[in-house]
Formats: structure tokens, C-alpha cells, sequence
């Protein structure tokens, strides 16, 4: 029989933003943390490069202010970012504090490198695998957590809410979770649960991002009532290996804060045609550019060398990009990288405050699912572990601020399954899956235009009733339900997209080329949100 369990806390999530909270709630509240996968199988593993923080005495949280303001194109949220680096460097001594191995220099200071929209040298790393160090650091310690549950191979399914128990007010008091091992649905009731699930790039052919990324937090929020933001605004990364095995392997853009250069096929440099920074431009400028001239010469990939620095420079600086270039046979020390633009990271998302809160009660959300207002049209790299960190202590700060005041979560019935079946026909979810990934890459990608998402706009709304019917007469899988999450979130994208009639930051379309005088957010309601869609 499916298992019930019962917490102060629920976590969906266990990157670093649901392990900030875990790690900073008071040791008498009782935790569960779920993970799709194995405890550190997250987007967090993946992170390259580094975290943005003020450490340097020649930097200023005023320059980092500044920097992230112009890299977001004006629709930063000033008070979001303002809070998040006046954070940053706690965030950074708690990291410490908790074992992480960040890369010093000779003098055995801490080596700082400087990647595109930076004005300053500020990017804490371990190598070029911070984001490994900072998973497996945070992993250890919330298994040794006596107040923590670690609940892998699970998936959630929905969320629990009082308006879904026909109960007043709209509470969050839980969720269902399918268990991967045993293809049954869990009840997790919870006093406070906090989303933690990453962003939604896999709703994309082409992604830097692990197979986890389907936009599961986001939908679920979507789906119990809580408003999104700026979901248009996707980043795409300049510079992923191109290679039939690599599975779009990411090239830090520390690489290029380096001294990495992107070239043509023929050898010659083009960055500066583009922007007077060159290669650290910001990244919207720079995958825009490769895109540009991928599409002008016919080229299926460009390239990026730093073979012209020292060959130790590059092993010491880059050990897992210069190991993993080896084995797809590229010596980096000697050859230029293949690249090409991949989605990478989910700007918008759903709206919270500076505590992490969202329209619903006791619903928190952390991380690449939430909208703070931090990114803007653009961001900056390396803000986003930094985000992590920042917000997830603040709302478990906001949980043990509440704690006393919050009664357990009212009884909700068990997941029923009595009026479903097995799937004899994966392969319609196995179908919808590819044709959702190429058209919203080939029509809702680096460069729009209105006919474009319009026509993505027709096929999303067949496949959401396809999918709608599939789900409501069959069993739920891994499969089937991030597929339901990734359908709502690219409508949601596309929706966005579609109201912004201007090109801002990671939004470019070539039949509003220019700017808006104004700049403001495109939010969506759920309540309003089938009026709003064309």
C-alpha cells in the first residue's frame, strides 16, 4: 500500500537552494527532502563556473548592484537585487563554514575570476566544478542531519492545497509524490512546503541541463493558483561542446573571462562586430551572435579557443573541461572547442518576495523555479547559485519565524488510482515529448518571430488536451508527468512571449526590434490566464 508521511517541512528539490533551506531550519523541526534522482543529481552538480559574490576590497556591492541592473535590461527588480548582494558574502562564509573547498592562489587567498557582464573580478569557484563541490558539501551535511529525511527516487506529483480539499483559504498543507521504485503515489502532508525544483530548459532540444529540468515546480505552482513572471525571458548559453555524444556539455564561460576567444570556421574573430566587450559581453549578446553567424554561413557549430594561454594555465584553471574535451578528441591546449548555444537557464518564474513566499500560503519557492526579480531580462552569470543561497536562507528564516503560529496540515485522502489503467501506448508520450522539444526550439528559440509563436501556440494547445486526456485515463510515470509539467510550462513561455512586443534582454524578436519605452514584467494569472492567450 502506498505510503503516508508527515512533516513540518516539505522540500521538493535538493540542489543548493533546497538544501539551504533544509540546513537552515531549526533542529527541531522534522524535514523531508525529495529528489528525483540520487541526492546530488541536480542542476547544482553541473554548475561550472562559479558564485557572484563581493569578496575583493577593489569591489563594491554598489558595482555588483550595477552590473547585474545593466545586464537584466532594466527590469531588475533594484530591491531584489540589492538584498541578494548585500548577502552574498554570508553566503559565501556559511558555504565555507560548511566544508566547501573553494580554489586559492599562490598567496592562499581566494582566486577570483571574472566572467561576462562583471565589471570586477568576484567569481568564487573550486576549479571549474563549483557547482560538484557545493552539491556533494551540502549533500553530506543534510545527511547528517538527524532531523532530515532524504527521500530519493521520487517525483511530485501535485500539490495539496486547501482550495483542492474544498477547504477556505488556499493554504499549501503537502503534495503527492509518485515513488520511482515502487511506481506507487505517496501522501506528504506538511506544515510548510517549499519548491526547490529547478527550471524548465528541457523544454528545448538543445540544453546544458541535466533530464531532471521539466519545470515540475513551476507547473505545480502554476496549477495551485500561484502567478509567474517574465517566463519568455529563457537564457540560452553561448558556449556548449558540439559533439554527436557530448549531450550539449557546457563550456563555462569562465573560458572565455580567461582570455577564450570565439572564432569562425575560417579562424577569424567576429565578437567585436557584435559588442565593444567582445567575448564578455553579456550572454543574450553573445548567443545572439553565434546564432547570427551560424545562420549566415550555414555552419552547424563555431568555436572557442584559449589554446594561445599556457597549456598548465588551462589544465589548472579548467582540469574537467580540458578531461572532458580529451575524450570527444579535443586537446584544448592545442585545439579550439566546437560550441553552439543550448538553453541553460529559466529567468522567470514563479513570483515570490524577499522572504520567498508566493501567492499561496506556506508555499515557498527557491531557486531557478522562482521569480525574485533578481535576473531581469538577462542573467548574469554566476548570480544564480547565488540566488540559491540567499533565498533559501530567507525562507527558512521565514519558516522558524512562523512556526509557532502555524497548526498541522488538515487530513487529505489517499492518491486514488481506481479509475485509471496501465499504458499500453508510451509512445505517444515518447512522440509528444520530441515534437514539443523541436518546435519550441525551432519556433520559440534565440530569435522570435509573432508568426513563429503563434504556430507554437496551436501545437502546445493540442498537445496539452492530448496529454490532459492521457494523464486523466492512465497511471502516472516519470515520464508522463514531466512531460504534463514541460507542456504547461512552454505554454506559459510561449504566452509570455507573445505579449512582449518589444526585443528586451533574452526576448528578441525581429518584428518588435526595439525597445519599449517602459519597462515592465509580463505576468500571468492563473484565473486570467485562457483570456490572455491568443
Amino acid at each position: 500500500m502506498p505510503q503516508s508521511h508527515q512533516y513540518d517541512v516539505l522540500i521538493i528539490g535538493s540542489g543548493a537552494a533546497g538544501l539551504a533551506v533544509a540546513l537552515n531550519l531549526p533542529s527541531h523541526l522534522k524535514v523531508a527532502v525529495i529528489s528525483k534522482g540520487e541526492l546530488s543529481s541536480g542542476s547544482t552538480l553541473w554548475a561550472q563556473g562559479g558564485i557572484a559574490a563581493v569578496l575583493d576590497s577593489e569591489d563594491s556591492i554598489e558595482a555588483h548592484i550595477q552590473d547585474t541592473l545593466d545586464a537584466g535590461a532594466d527590469l531588475c527588480h533594484e530591491d531584489a537585487v540589492r538584498f541578494t548582494v548585500e548577502h552574498s558574502r554570508e553566503s559565501i562564509e556559511w558555504l565555507i563554514d560548511k566544508g566547501v573547498a573553494f580554489t586559492r592562489d599562490e598567496e592562499h587567498n581566494y582566486h577570483l575570476t571574472r566572467e561576462g557582464g562583471h565589471s570586477r573580478r568576484r567569481i568564487i569557484h573550486a576549479a571549474d566544478a563549483t557547482g560538484q563541490a557545493v552539491s556533494h558539501t551540502l549533500s553530506d551535511q543534510a545527511r547528517a542531519c538527524p532531523n532530515v529525511d532524504i527521500m530519493e527516487h521520487r517525483v511530485a506529483v501535485d500539490l495539496i492545497t486547501h482550495r483542492k480539499l474544498a477547504l477556505p483559504g488556499n493554504r499549501c498543507v503537502g503534495a503527492y509524490v509518485l515513488n520511482l521504485d515502487d511506481s506507487h503515489v505517496e501522501l506528504f502532508s506538511a506544515r510548510f512546503v517549499v519548491i526547490a525544483t529547478g527550471g524548465a530548459s528541457k523544454a528545448y532540444r538543445y540544453t546544458s541541463n541535466p533530464d531532471g529540468a521539466s519545470g515540475d515546480g513551476i507547473a505545480m505552482a502554476w496549477r495551485a493558483g500561484c502567478r509567474v513572471a517574465n517566463m519568455e525571458f529563457n537564457q540560452f548559453h553561448p558556449t556548449c561542446m558540439y559533439h554527436p555524444h557530448a549531450k550539449s556539455f557546457l563550456i563555462t564561460e569562465a573560458v572565455r573571462g580567461e582570455g577564450g576567444q570565439l572564432l569562425l570556421p575560417d579562424g577569424s574573430s567576429f565578437m567585436e562586430r557584435f559588442d565593444p566587450r567582445g567575448e564578455l559581453a553579456p550572454r543574450d549578446i553573445v548567443a545572439r551572435a553565434i546564432d547570427h553567424e551560424m545562420k549566415r554561413l550555414g555552419a552547424d557549430h563555431l568555436y572557442l579557443d584559449i589554446s594561445h594561454k599556457p597549456a598548465d594555465f588551462i589544465k589548472t584553471h579548467f582540469p574537467t573541461i580540458y578531461e572532458k574535451c580529451l575524450d570527444f578528441g579535443v586537446d584544448m591546449t592545442r585545439d579550439p572547442i566546437p560550441v553552439v548555444p543550448a538553453a541553460h537557464y529559466t529567468c522567470g518564474g514563479v513570483m515570490t518576495d524577499n522572504r520567498a513566499r508566493t501567492d499561496v500560503n506556506q508555499l515557498y519557492v527557491v531557486g531557478e523555479a522562482a521569480f525574485t526579480g533578481l535576473h531581469g531580462a538577462n542573467r548574469m552569470a554566476s548570480n544564480s547559485l547565488l540566488e540559491c543561497l540567499v533565498y533559501g536562507r530567507a525562507a527558512a528564516e521565514d519558516i522558524a519565524r512562523y512556526d509557532a503560529d502555524i497548526p498541522p496540515p488538515p487530513e487529505a485522502p489517499a492518491w486514488d488510482e481506481s479509475q485509471v489503467r496501465d499504458s499500453d501506448e508510451d509512445v505517444v508520450i515518447s512522440h509528444n515529448w520530441d515534437e514539443l522539444r523541436h518546435f519550441m526550439w525551432d519556433y520559440v528559440g534565440i530569435v522570435r518571430t509573432t508568426k513563429r509563436l503563434q504556430r507554437a501556440k496551436h501545437r502546445v494547445d493540442l498537445l496539452s488536451r492530448e496529454i490532459g486526456e492521457f494523464y486523466n485515463n492512465y497511471r502516472v510515470s516519470n515520464d508522463l508527468l514531466e512531460l504534463r509539467n514541460l507542456v504547461t510550462v512552454s505554454d506559459l513561455i510561449i504566452c509570455s512571449a507573445l505579449q512582449r512586443r518589444e526585443s528586451r534582454g533574452l526576448h528578441y524578436t525581429l518584428d518588435y526590434p526595439g525597445l519599449l519605452h517602459e519597462a515592465r514584467d509580463t505576468i500571468l494569472t492563473p484565473t486570467t490566464f485562457r483570456s490572455i492567450a491568443p
